[in-house]
């Protein structure tokens, strides 16, 4: 049943629209006391509320204030007998969802609360159903770098600072990148992402900027880029170190001037884009070796957020493991399973070298494959992939600690690719890697379909 809340000191008034409203089939409270009021809401979820705007204590502009603040969902309707297009217009930009006078007419309040429910039903939806796409995307941790990081993103994301976020594959840089688009004055609008490594060099232009119609082959309309896109919003451009030299010409022209040029075009689009990167390289290598633009770099390094890999945080992995473990079972409608305190500590002697998807993806593994709702010790070795490798020779034939690293990556990688039947998508899953850094690992080994060494 959807529910709605009114918080207006006149009891009658509340009573009242409770009758209508009840009459309607919804569940309804009141509050007399806007501090009560208050107070409910910080523990129960309703639809809609009906706030009036002058009251003791609290008025409803502090109010609706205060539930923007705090981040309650939930659509606010505001009533007042004061009606006034100044307090409609302070209130619309506060967030208000509606604005309805006082003697309140029945026809115009039923409407606007049906409208009200429908669309706090929408939101709850959209966001139950990313959930269940995308998991949870909380920053799970206590561990001091985690802290650190979350202090350092509480201050920063109010800023229109551009962010630099580096760490290996799989530590969660994506997850800091929303978490400083969620607390900023931007998360109205959605974060726009591109991952600059999975797109091909003569293509990485036309998705930043967009393209006119018939600018190249197969541009058979014109196109929206997304800095266009991300327009009074944020851009996250993952693996930015994977960018051409090209592209990272016209990113910092665009960071420069505030303005962009489709491909084919000859007019320049104004553009309010707050940027946030991300990469697993070393980008002073980079520069170094001749593959990125050291003014780019100094352009997006403004402030610096490293998350470390999971092995320098294996306090954090109790966490993970039980947070993982609900959402898997959650999702897949599995009783809920539980780790003994021997499989937690064994998962904390591993290094997950693909840090927490890779621990992610092996909680799942064992969520489905686990007999019992008791997850043992026994079961975490069982599931754990053997580090032992098929070529006996390996070790003889390496003249170097290196030379041993990658013929044992090498091997590694081919067991698995034939072990998913060549399956790219499938393999880079499992290994807890992108699939354009698995590609690049067979082409720098060698690496083909049919070899009998694996």
């Amino acid at each position: 049943m959807n529910s709605v809340i009114i918080i207006d000191d006149e009891k009658s008034i509340c009573e009242s629209i409770k009758m209508i409203l009840e009459y309607e089939d919804y569940q309804v409270e009141y509050f007399n006391d806007s501090e009560e009021g208050m107070d409910d809401l910080k523990s129960n979820s309703y639809d809609a509320l009906l706030l009036d705007i002058q009251m003791p204590k609290k008025n409803g502009f502090e109010i609706l204030n205060w539930i923007k603040t705090t981040g309650i969902n939930l659509k606010v309707i505001m009533i007042s007998a004061h009606s006034s297009l100044e307090n409609a217009v302070k209130a619309t930009k506060l967030g208000a969802f509606d604005f309805i006078e006082k003697p309140i007419d029945r026809d115009k309040l039923l409407i606007s609360i049906r409208n009200a429910v429908e669309q706090s039903s929408l939101v709850k939806e959209n966001k139950k159903l990313k959930k269940e796409l995308i998991g949870d995307t909380k920053i799970i941790g206590e561990s001091a770098p985690i802290k650190s990081i979350l202090e350092t993103v509480s201050r920063v994301a109010k800023t229109e600072a551009r962010i630099f976020i580096t760490g290996e594959n799989g530590t969660g840089k994506e997850l800091v990148a929303r978490e400083i688009h969620k607390q900023s004055s931007r998360a109205l609008k959605e974060l726009v992402e591109v991952n600059c490594a999975a797109i091909p060099n003569e293509l990485i232009e036309s998705e930043l900027f967009g393209h006119e119609k018939g600018s190249f082959t197969g541009a058979v309309k014109d196109r929206i880029g997304k800095f266009e896109q991300a327009n009074k919003g944020t851009l996250f451009l993952d693996e930015i170190g994977d960018m051409s030299l090209q592209a990272q010409a016209k990113v910092l022209r665009a960071i420069e001037d505030g303005k962009i040029e489709k491909v084919g075009g000859n007019q320049k689009l104004s553009v309010d884009v707050r940027i946030i990167s991300a990469t697993n390289k070393n980008l002073i290598e980079e520069i170094e070796n001749g593959n990125f633009r050291e003014d780019l770099y100094h352009r997006l390094n403004v402030i610096p957020i490293n998350v470390p890999p999971l092995r320098e945080r294996k306090e954090d992995i109790p966490l993970l493991v039980n947070h993982f473990i609900k959402e898997i079972c959650e999702k897949n409608k599995f009783p809920l399973k539980t780790f003994t305190a021997d499989a937690i500590e064994t998962l904390k002697q591993q290094d997950w070298p693909g840090n927490i998807r890779e621990l992610r993806n092996f909680i799942e593994r064992v969520a489905i494959m686990a007999s019992n709702e008791k997850i043992e010790k026994s079961d975490i070795l069982n599931f754990i992939p053997s580090k032992s490798l098929k070529n006996d020779n390996l070790l003889d034939v390496s003249n170097s600690f290196q030379e041993f690293k990658e013929k044992a990556e090498r091997a590694f990688i081919l067991k698995q690719l034939n072990a998913n039947d060549w399956n790219i998508s499938k393999t880079a899953e499992i290994l807890g890697i992108q699939r354009s850094h698995l590609y690049g690992k067979i082409k720098k080994y060698q690496i083909e379909k049919g070899n009998g060494d694996g």
